[in-house]
């Protein structure tokens, strides 16, 4: 029999991808990535439903090492899919040899995406991956060159599909009749396409050169701002996320609230920050407070994992820095007046 590891990332293309091959009587096991940037939850849900083994793989380290410069470029943001697909292929590939498999399988849709998905596209994919010809898409297989496992007979080619472009109306009436009703939308799965995260990420990459898992987990929470001496600033917005800033602290990290009264908690991640950087958050500390109003505050600093703990006087809050509105490809600045 046949074996197949499947790309899974849960949304339909995925799913009806592996559904196809288990048509046909060929095992099949599925792989999902996960990073800061997309989750396993929708693969786990997927993987279930069509009762396959799920291998779930941090790439987190080698994709920050990517997303920096990719090769392919960037999409529309910070996206770079090219990049990313063929990062995934080649993991895919080694995780093929493991398990025994004879092919990958991908759920996409040629000219879906016009970007990545074109084919001169997935042409580079197989290309970078060192996975030419072992790739097999099966909902476009057939306007696509026959691939290795088609060639030695291990998959049908007849019964694999020619879907093309973007609208989803095949794949929803081919879901319909394998009785699959659940499943998430197309758009939304990975962070890098949303516009002001990647104003964020593009700003900690001028700030940190290889910034860690922790650092971007920072950057979804909150407001964020860049201080006079280009130090990033996070500011909480409601009591969650305090606690979400307080789990992602680390040794070495500044710790800022106001004393006395309710409000943020802001951290400036570990970095060879000044005393601008620290004036700065402890006044954006207390704009955001309850304290906001008042003629003067004090704010509570203390590195984090030590006992160096200290007090900033903040006089006139609502006026002690200057917030600069953001250009289109920087965050908000903030300057001490």
């Amino acid at each position: 029999m046949a074996k197949a590891v499947v790309l899974m990332s849960g949304g339909l293309d995925s799913i009806l991808a592996a559904k196809l091959l288990q048509e046909q009587g060929i095992e099949v096991e599925a792989i999902t990535f996960v990073t800061p940037f997309f989750t396993s939850k929708n693969a786990e849900k997927a993987a279930a439903m069509l009762g396959i083994p799920l291998h779930i793989v941090d790439i987190t380290d080698e994709h920050l090492k990517m997303l920096k410069a990719p090769k392919h470029g960037y999409g529309r943001f910070m996206n770079p899919c090219i990049d990313c697909h063929a990062l995934m292929i080649r993991r895919a590939g080694e995780i093929m040899k493991e398990v025994g498999a004879d092919f990958i399988v991908t759920g996409e849709v040629l000219g879906e995406r016009p970007k990545s998905q074109n084919r001169q596209a997935l042409n580079v994919v197989e290309i970078e991956s060192g996975m030419g010809g072992y790739v097999l898409r099966p909902l476009s297989a057939k306007l696509l060159d026959p691939t290795i496992p088609e060639k030695k007979g291990l998959v049908d080619r007849e019964k694999l599909l020619d879907i093309r472009g973007r609208s989803r109306k095949p794949q929803m009436e081919l879901a319909k009749k394998y009785g699959i009703t659940e499943y998430p939308s197309p758009a939304g799965g990975c962070i890098l396409t949303d516009p002001m995260f990647s104003i964020r990420l593009r700003n900690l990459y001028k700030v940190e050169e290889e910034p860690s898992a922790k650092d971007v987990d920072l950057i979804k929470i909150g407001r964020v701002f860049l201080s006079g001496e280009g130090a990033l600033i996070v500011v909480s917005r409601n009591e969650q996320e305090n606690k979400e800033l307080i789990s992602l602290a680390e040794e070495g990290d500044m710790i800022f609230e106001v004393d006395g009264y309710p409000g943020p908690l802001t951290i400036i991640p570990q970095n060879d920050f000044g005393e601008g950087t620290i004036f700065e958050a402890a006044a954006l500390t207390v704009r955001y407070s309850k304290a906001k109003s008042a003629l003067e505050a004090d704010v509570l600093g203390w590195v984090h994992g030590t006992d160096k703990k200290i007090t900033i006087h903040v006089d006139n809050p609502s006026e002690a820095v200057d917030i600069i509105p953001a250009k289109d490809d920087e965050l908000t600045r903030v300057v001490r007046k």
